[in-house]
């Protein structure tokens, strides 16, 4: 039975790398919402933090095992191929959705993001005077962000290094979005779309036998550009890890209530109604990325009107909100199982 129980517990926990995964490339939505609500946010953390010197001494070694153990290997090598399936497989989905279904997608994140601040608010009982300024930081913050212009595309390789960096706040801190962090910093195009599709159209060349794209100067690029974003986002993973796993073992309530500012701020990234500005030139023309598709410059939010459209929406919110409920329920049930 124990046998079964964690074999179930590893399907799920991939299941969980695929909706941070999705999350992570969502505009307005942040991967560590997922983790958070999902109840594995704290040991993400602390296994990441393990990627440090003794971490680092067991692999040049050669102990292996040793290594794989210590930094909690089962556990992050099933979230990271969640992860990486979600990249190239239901990311791919939720593209498609935004462009034909924006609304109520939208309306769906929406209701998750409400859910999800109920889920970590009702069993918080250290409101103080530090507590609520904190959450009220947060907020602010995440506000804020959510209504900065974005900047334009920069391919230098250290600012992509460090947008890598940054972009991966997103897994670390819920409610920052690192794809809308992209978007301010103007590289989501060039590092979550072309980057992307190059990197796929390689892969299917080598497995054709086809290596001219060696010669393809642009190509070559953009796989310089993904290496070095990776990069930076492995730096910034751990970096963030190691910083947030010190802050809440010393100062979890007040990291929890920022936390949670953070999340209620990024509903005016994620409001459902609104209108997508696209870039454009110089005669008005929309600016298109390497696949066709037009570049995001920002997001002009408005109130609906009442209307058959609206109701659908508000119906997904609810949704959205049932489905955090749901998740809740089952880690609640899944832990008294354990017990």
């Amino acid at each position: 039975m124990q046998s079964t129980r964690t074999l179930k517990d590893r399907f799920f926990l991939i299941i969980k790398g695929l909706a941070m995964g999705a999350a992570n490339k969502v505009p307005g939505v942040s991967g560590g919402v997922v983790a958070f609500v999902a109840g594995f946010y704290e040991e993400f953390i602390y296994s990441l933090q393990c990627v440090n010197k003794t971490a680092l001494k067991l692999l040049l070694n050669g102990r292996f095992k040793s290594f794989y153990r210590y930094i909690n290997g089962k556990f992050i090598s099933l979230l990271f191929f969640g992860m990486i399936v979600s990249y190239f497989s239901v990311s791919k989905v939720l593209d498609y959705l935004i462009a034909n279904y924006e609304l109520y997608v939208w309306s769906l994140f929406f209701g998750m993001i409400l859910g999800s601040i109920y889920y970590i608010s009702k069993d918080f009982g250290e409101w103080n005077r530090k507590t609520i300024l904190t959450l009220v930081f947060g907020a602010a913050v995440g506000l804020s962000i959510s209504f900065l212009d974005p900047a334009t595309e920069n391919d230098n390789l250290f600012f992509v290094f460090l947008c890598g960096i940054i972009s991966v706040s997103g897994m670390t801190l819920p409610g920052f979005s690192g794809s809308f962090i992209l978007i301010l910093l103007g590289n989501y195009v060039l590092l979550l779309v072309d980057s992307v599709n190059a990197l796929n159209d390689t892969i299917f060349d080598i497995f054709s036998g086809d290596f001219e794209f060696i010669k393809n100067e642009a190509r070559v690029r953009l796989l310089k550009v993904l290496s070095v974003f990776t990069l930076g986002s492995i730096a910034g993973l751990v970096t963030f890890s190691h910083i947030l796993s010190y802050i809440l073992k010393h100062y979890k309530s007040i990291t929890l209530s920022t936390i949670m500012g953070f999340i209620i701020g990024s509903l005016g990234v994620v409001w459902p109604w609104k209108e997508t500005i696209y870039k454009t030139n110089s005669e008005g023309a929309s600016i298109l990325d390497s696949t066709g598709k037009q570049i995001i410059a920002d997001f002009e939010r408005f109130l609906p009107e009442f209307n058959t459209q609206t109701y659908f929406a508000i119906a997904y919110i609810a949704l959205g909100i049932l489905i955090v409920l749901g998740l809740e329920w089952y880690g609640h049930k899944t832990r008294q199982l354990k017990v």
